[in-house]
This record gives C-alpha cells, sequence and structure tokens, in this order.
C-alpha cells in the first residue's frame, strides 16, 4: 500500500521544526485541497498524510507554513520575510511505493529530495 509522508528539518538551528502547518493539494487532474495536518515535535506528521487507494498517480503539491514557524521561533527577522510559504510540487507515477518528501529550511533557504 502506497503512502505520502513528509517532515520538516530546521536547518538553522540544527533541530526538528515542530508547529508547522502543512496543507496537501492535488494539481492534476483538478486543483484541490486534500488533506491539512501539523508537525510533531520531532517535526513529523503522526499519520501518512496521504495513503491507500487516496493516494492515486499524479501531481501533488504541499505548502508549508514555515513562516508562521521562524516567527515563532527568531525575534529579528525581516518583514516580509525572505522564505514564508513553501510549495513543494512533485509528482507520484506509482500510487503502491513510499513518497517521502522532506523539507529542510532555514528562514533563507529550503530544499528536498525524495527520502526514504
Amino acid at each position: 500500500m502506497g503512502r505520502l509522508t513528509t517532515h520538516v528539518l530546521d536547518t538553522a538551528q540544527g533541530c526538528p521544526a515542530g508547529g508547522v502547518a502543512i496543507a496537501l493539494f492535488s494539481v492534476q487532474p483538478e486543483h484541490r485541497l486534500i488533506a491539512e495536518a501539523i508537525t510533531n515535535a520531532d517535526g513529523r506528521l503522526d499519520a501518512p498524510i496521504l495513503e491507500g487507494e487516496n493516494l492515486m498517480p499524479g501531481v501533488y503539491e504541499l505548502v508549508f507554513q514555515i513562516g508562521d514557524y521562524f516567527r515563532g521561533q527568531f525575534n529579528d527577522l525581516p518583514e516580509p520575510l525572505f522564505v514564508d510559504k513553501v510549495p513543494l510540487r512533485f509528482g507520484i507515477a506509482a500510487a503502491d511505493q513510499h513518497y517521502h518528501v522532506p523539507l529542510l529550511v532555514s528562514p533563507w533557504s529550503y530544499s528536498t529530495y525524495r527520502g526514504s
């Protein structure tokens, strides 16, 4: 059974990013909100954000509300923030696989990869 998981790592402080709001959208065939979740203290979700028969091939987008997280961590960030909402658009080709999409982020940069 396939599943989609994610986690957020705060590379500025070298720790997991807890309390980050995440929204998952289906982009193709239609753009629509599928799920919303908040990372736990380990920077992960308590369960896959999408799994089983709900996980279908297509294009998806995770939107991380990372600006709210960093506003709570640092008092001296300039407004508007350099990194605020982080959209990660990616494709799922095989619905029976595990897709793990981590976000490594600081107030000044971010990166991702397909994890395991």
